[in-house]
């Protein structure tokens, strides 16, 4: 019999076929909702906003592990935070374009030649995301294969709870880390040429950054990254596979594409959750929260909000942008807005310029992905 002191179990059958689905019902049945996987879950658009805005009563410390800057709050947060945002400005992402074109344009080539059809998230957008990512670090190409490993099995592990297994898996992503910080201090201690080496010669309270702290920084960043723009990715190219009206909107009108890709990812969110915890006792909904507890924000619910979003289901183009929390919010809002609305972009572009026409495949229906992952794990399409 299920525990009366759980709302729903994230983890039975019917919320694994289909987690959007899912977290859409339990929305509309328990906006704050309890489970023994996730804490105290938010569905409702307006509690996700009180999250977000109240960082004082919502922790964003929920490791005891170093979490630089995802896991920190005032008055720490603020100094690791401008060291990420000098990783983002305008200048080093757009300076990014080409090499990131070229490397876009050589996945899907690479996928596309002599066939007539491919498995979208394996063939491109989980290779694509980790490439983009040594690229713009400044690490060698051959480290994306032992990244999409390490993504794999973090996902895993983190879906098991197996913590034996977490710190393994943790270990290994840090040596990785270590492995290229070492490779860039060879390089030579004045080197600032990437991204990395930027990072080697930064300071806080005029004290450089010491290991610890770098490798959190750099799991924390490639983390995100990896699994929210392969999500990204498949989600774009499944709708416009499923849609010819949206490859037709797409083609012929390059400037709506950024706000149509903002409401595909509202229907389908690449990223699944974020987590926060509790300094005190709390209401939301009537429900009294305690002290030092779990809580989820569920972005797929959030996103789906009928009292926030009209016809939530619906794809449309008129919506009110500010609604729209793909990217977060308040001092956690995404430090990589810029360069994730253009490694999209890119990928887009390159993908509608190789194939003239593309659809899903006859019979061979997208498999959702499972928490923590968002979006799919197979999307076939054919041309």
């Amino acid at each position: 019999m299920p525990d009366p002191d759980w709302d729903w179990d994230p983890r039975d059958q019917s919320v694994v076929r289909d987690q959007v689905a899912a977290y859409d019902e339990v929305r509309e049945r328990c906006p704050v909702a309890r489970s023994q996987f996730h804490g105290w879950s938010v569905l409702r658009h307006e509690d996700a906003l009180t999250v977000l805005d109240d960082h004082v009563t919502f922790s964003s410390r929920v490791s005891t592990h170093m979490a630089a800057p995802n896991g920190m709050d005032q008055p720490e947060h603020p100094a690791y935070r401008a060291i990420v945002d000098r990783c983002f400005t305008p200048e080093l992402v757009t300076s990014f374009e080409p090499e990131l074109r070229g490397i876009a344009a050589g996945i899907i080539g690479g996928a596309t030649a002599g066939v007539d059809g491919m498995e979208v998230m394996s063939a491109v957008a989980v290779p694509f995301a980790a490439l983009a990512q040594c690229a713009y670090l400044g690490w060698p190409g051959e480290v994306a294969a032992a990244l999409q490993g390490w993504s794999a099995d973090s996902a895993q592990a983190t879906r098991s709870r197996d913590r034996a297994e977490l710190s393994r898996v943790a270990e290994r992503f840090d040596t990785i880390i270590r492995e290229m910080l070492d490779l860039q201090r060879a390089v030579g201690p004045g080197d600032r040429t990437t991204l990395t080496g930027r990072l080697l010669g930064e300071q806080v309270d005029g004290v450089p950054l010491n290991d610890a702290v770098l490798v959190s920084m750099l799991r924390n960043w490639t983390a995100g990254e990896l699994g929210t723009i392969a999500a990204a990715v498949g989600i774009i190219v499944e709708s416009l596979a499923r849609r010819p009206d949206l490859q037709g909107l797409f083609r012929s009108s390059p400037r709506v594409r950024q706000t149509a890709m903002d409401e595909i990812l509202r229907l389908e969110a690449p990223l699944i959750a974020n987590r926060r915890r509790t300094t005190r006792s709390v209401t939301l909904r009537g429900r009294m929260i305690p002290a030092d507890e779990p809580v989820t924000i569920l972005w797929p619910a959030v996103q789906r909000d009928p009292a926030v979003v009209a016809a939530p289901i619906d794809f449309r183009l008129d919506r009110d942008p500010r609604d729209n929390l793909l990217y977060g919010r308040g001092p956690h809002h995404c430090p990589g807005e810029g360069l994730a609305r253009l490694e999209l972009g890119v990928l887009l572009d390159e993908l509608l310029r190789a194939l003239p026409g593309f659809s899903t495949s006859p019979g061979d229906l997208p498999v959702r992905a499972i928490y923590p992952a968002g979006g799919f794990t197979q999307v076939r399409i054919s041309w």
